[in-house]
């Protein structure tokens, strides 16, 4: 039994200072992200450990950080599914031959794989 708390609460100290540090290597547009992550393992955690009602908690929280990392990743999600969109072009346009269509395909690929990222 002591064993088991011992090891639950090490679990349980190693997830939060993980947590911290990835909190704090996070830039501010993952800042959801993260928080996302750290409830999450935090209720994870409790979970373990039996806590039905701190877990509910916790993984309110992670629900409405992410959420909010949703929103934030929206654009850039758009902009890679465009990008996928335009390297599936210019394969099958590669394949047929057209290589001038495939390479404008290629490069409008480029512009919003690079826009996913923000530059």
């Amino acid at each position: 039994m002591n064993r088991t708390i011992t090891s639950n609460s090490f679990n349980f100290a190693f997830i939060l200072c993980l947590s911290i540090v990835c909190i704090g290597i996070a830039s501010a547009t993952e800042h959801h992200a993260a928080q996302a992550l750290e409830h999450s393992a935090v209720a994870a955690t409790h979970g373990e450990m039996g806590h039905a009602d701190v877990l509910t908690q916790h993984v309110e929280e992670a629900l409405k950080h992410a959420k909010a990392a949703e929103k934030e990743h929206a654009q850039a999600h758009g902009h890679m599914t465009e990008g996928v969109k335009h390297l599936e072009e210019a394969i099958a346009h590669g394949k047929k031959g057209h290589a001038e269509k495939a390479t404008k395909h290629t490069e409008e690929a480029m512009k919003h794989i690079n826009a996913s990222f923000g530059k």
